[in-house]
This record gives C-alpha cells, structure tokens and sequence, in this order.
C-alpha cells in the first residue's frame, strides 16, 4: 500500500474526529459560538476549517504535481501554525475537559502523520510537470469530498459566530453600564468563571471597584480577566484581615445534566450549600464584616406548578416537599447564616437566564432546525430574565443595600409553546413540530419536572424597590441576543 493512501485514509479519521469534535465539544458542552471570550479562538477555527475544506475537497481526487507541491506544503505550514496558536488561545481562555483535551491529542497525532505521509510525496511530486493530475480514490475520495463541504461549513458558522459576537460585544459597549456603588469597593465574587459571573465580574471592573474571586480555576480566571482581579482557589487563602465590603456567591454545579442520584444531589449540595457555610464561616472569622452578602438561589424554591395553574408566584409563597425546593431553601438557610454576624443577606431567585450562554443556545438549537415547537403540550409556565437584568439587578441590590429573597425573573412569564413561537418568529423559523415529555421524563427523572412543569414567577419585590427591566418582554430580550 502506497503513502499516499495511507495519508488519505489517516485524512478520512481526522474527518471523522473533527466532527465529533466540533459537535459535541465546541457546539453542545462548551457551547464556543456564544460565549464571549471564544471570539478569537472561533476565528482561528474559521480559518483553520476553510484551509481543512480546501485540503480535503483538493487531495480527494487530486495529485498536486510540480509548484502545486510548494503550494501544499505552505498550506501544510500554514495549518501548524495556527493549530499550535490555537492550543495557545485555548489553554489561556478556558479550561478544557478532559475529553476535549484528549481528542486535540489524538487530531495532533494524527494529523502530524498525515501531514508527514504527504510531504514524503512532495520531491517525487515537485519532479513532475506543475499541475493537479485526477487521481480518484473511489470511496474514498466520495467520503474525503464530503467532509471538505462538512468542515468547510462548519468553518463559515464559526466566521459567522466569531463576527456576531464582536457586534454583541459592540452593543453591550454602547450599553449603559449598572453602577454597584460609590466609592470604589472589594467585592468577592465566586462562581466568576461561570456564564453569569464572568459578565458580573467585567462589569465590576468597568465600575471602578477591585475584585476577588474564589475559583477552583484560578489561572484561568486570571487569564480570563487579564490579571486585574486577585485569585483564591478556596477560603483558607484568604486572610482575615482582608477587607471585603460585599460577597457575591454564584458558585454552583450545573443543575441540568445527569439524572439526579443520591451521588449527584450530594455534589450539588456540596457545591451550593457546603460552599456557603464556608463563605459564612470565613465571615464570621473576618476582622471587618461586609456590608452585604447577595446568594444565588432559584425559582425552583417553589416547586413545580400543575398544568392550568395560572397562579402567579410571588416571594412570599413558600417551598414544597421535592428536592429542588429542599436544595433552593438549604442553600439560602446557609446563606441566611451571615445575619447573626451584621451582615445584610439578599437571595436572588434566578428564573431561565437568557444569554449567549447558558441554558438558551440548546433551547433555541431545535427551533433553529425547524423543529421548534410545544414540548410535552407546551402549557407549563416559564419564568425567564435577560442577563442583562441579572446583573444590573445585582446592581440595584448593591446600591439599595435591601435584604431579603428576591425573584430574578422578567416581568413576562409565558407558558413553554409560546416561548418557543416567539423565539420561532425572531428566528425567522417554522413553528408547530411537536415533541412529547416522556422521553424526557424516561431520561431524566425527577429533573425533568424543570422542564415538564415550570413555574410562572414575578419580581413583585425586584419591581418595589424600584429596579426598571430593560428588557421585560421576551420578544425584545431574544432579539438583543440574536
């Protein structure tokens, strides 16, 4: 067997590991189009991924003969240096996990040995009268042509990705930015690497106030805020005598994900609620107290709601015996800990936040395929908020000083089915396919009762202590983002 099919059929693998890589890391777990820190790497995939299309589409069928030889070879060159910067871009933005790491491992091995295969060719190629000699590899050729049109685009929705988050980046620019507070105070931030937390910890910085943040991924983080806020990976490096003024605790493992076993409720107590208590515990050891502690909590404090329950929720009704109202109201218990040492407590009850991260770029994924449409009758309640509203709402908090719980949803609840014909609309996409709740429910238990059943909740609190929404309809909060 010759080099040069051998090269093809390592070509084929790389195809088949790319998209894997691509579908599954950079669109579903590490959701790169709409995080806001992947811009650059996004443009180095668009690229990399146009010069992968080209390659595949032209050595599927074709020899490259005399100066073509040269001309493969600097693409060759081309393609490793941005590979090498792309690693670089990587590791100082995010943290990889371990799957991802691994598949780069086995792209670079693999495509290294292509490469090498390829370039053994080049003198026996650059001998010969310039020009592309039809050399078809039956199959494979069919199969190498198909992933040059997959990965080619796949490179233009990351160019498209890469551009629109610069046009989000300009209008949040352009934004009013919330005031926290005068003067300049310290703010402890945890969670801070986490959708919500990375826009809360810029803002911050945009308003002038200095910034720790707890983290178990503490070079990331500084990385991720260019070195202009300090980083603790647990509360024993923090020192007594540091001064906080307010403590803002975000931290806390994703709630959707694997079925909710005794394993994984334990680790989703462990990092909400056991989290806190050492925040309170690091308070009440603290030589000057913050004024203020603001915790995240969760609509799922009250529950769920039954189908045509149009009772609205308000912060003065109160849990239910589930585990999501248990985890909601032990994690606020915790926090409420902090009051017997002076400091005021607000819990902040978040609804569905809108972003470009989070929960809303896998909502919207069917909706975008033209599959958009009620899920399992589309009649449970979905209580939602821009993120723009959480933290300008976080802000209000911090210059109120106001104690309490507070409902972090927008003023507009709608039940699922129009949630997803408005976004169907804003989209520009077809509505009305249909998807029924047991699959869901056989896959996720008790957990998809966050999705099957909802709950329509209002910021009557938020609204009375005077905060304005800039964006109380969901029509309007869905366009911001898209």
């Amino acid at each position: 067997m010759n080099t040069h099919l051998i090269a093809l059929q390592l070509m084929a693998a790389q195809g088949c590991l790319g998209a894997f890589d691509t579908l599954y890391h950079h669109e579903l777990t590490e959701a790169l189009p709409g995080r806001a820190t992947a811009r650059r790497e996004l443009t180095i995939h668009a690229v990399r991924a146009l010069i992968y299309s080209a390659l595949f589409i032209g050595l599927a069928g074709w020899a490259f003969h005399g100066a073509w030889a040269l001309v493969l070879l600097a693409v060759f060159s081309i393609e490793i240096v941005l590979t090498l910067w792309d690693f670089v871009v990587e590791d100082r933005t995010r943290l990889l996990p371990a799957t991802e790491r691994v598949t780069h491992t086995v792209l670079a091995m693999n495509g290294g040995a292509f490469i090498a295969l390829l370039a053994l060719n080049t003198p026996a190629w650059w001998a010969m009268p310039t020009a592309l000699a039809w050399q078809p590899q039956g199959a494979l050729s069919v199969f190498l042509a198909l992933c040059g049109v997959g990965v080619g685009l796949s490179g233009m929705r990351d160019a498209f990705a890469a551009r629109a988050l610069g046009q989000l980046a300009l209008r949040e620019g352009a934004a009013p930015e919330p005031g926290f507070g005068a003067p300049e105070r310290s703010f402890l931030v945890t969670g801070a690497t986490g959708f919500i937390g990375q826009r809360l910890v810029r803002a911050l910085l945009r308003d002038g106030h200095r910034v720790t943040v707890l983290t178990r991924q503490a070079r990331q983080a500084a990385w991720l805020f260019d070195g202009r806020v300090d980083c603790v990976d647990s509360m024993a490096q923090l020192p007594a005598s540091r001064r906080i003024d307010v403590v803002i605790n975000l931290a806390g493992a994703r709630i959707l994900g694997w079925r909710w076993t005794a394993a994984r409720r334990a680790a989703l107590r462990a990092s909400r609620v056991a989290l806190t208590n050492n925040l309170v515990a690091w308070i009440a050891a603290a030589e000057h107290k913050p004024a203020q502690l603001i915790s995240a909590s969760a609509i799922g404090y009250y529950g769920t709601q039954r189908r045509g329950d149009d009772t609205v929720l308000t912060e003065s009704d109160g849990p239910q015996p589930m585990f999501m109202s248990d985890l909601c109201r032990e994690w606020e218990q915790a926090a409420q800990g902090a009051a017997v040492h002076g400091v005021r407590v607000a819990c902040t009850r978040f609804g569905l936040v809108l972003g470009t991260q989070g929960a809303l770029p896998m909502m919207l994924l069917p909706i975008k395929l033209g599959l958009g449409g009620p899920l399992g009758g589309g009649t449970q309640w979905l209580s939602w908020i821009h993120v723009d509203d959480v933290i300008g709402g976080i802000a209000h908090l911090c210059r109120s000083g106001e104690a309490g719980a507070f409902n972090f949803t927008a003023p507009e609840s709608l039940t699922q089915a129009r949630f997803n014909r408005v976004a169907a609309g804003v989209l520009h996409r077809p509505y009305g396919f249909p998807t029924p709740g047991w699959p869901m429910r056989l896959m996720l238990g008790e957990q998809s009762d966050l999705l099957l059943e909802g709950q329509r909740v209002a910021p009557a609190r938020l609204l009375a202590s005077g905060y304005a929404f800039r964006h109380p309809q969901l029509e309007g909060a869905l366009r911001s983002l898209a």
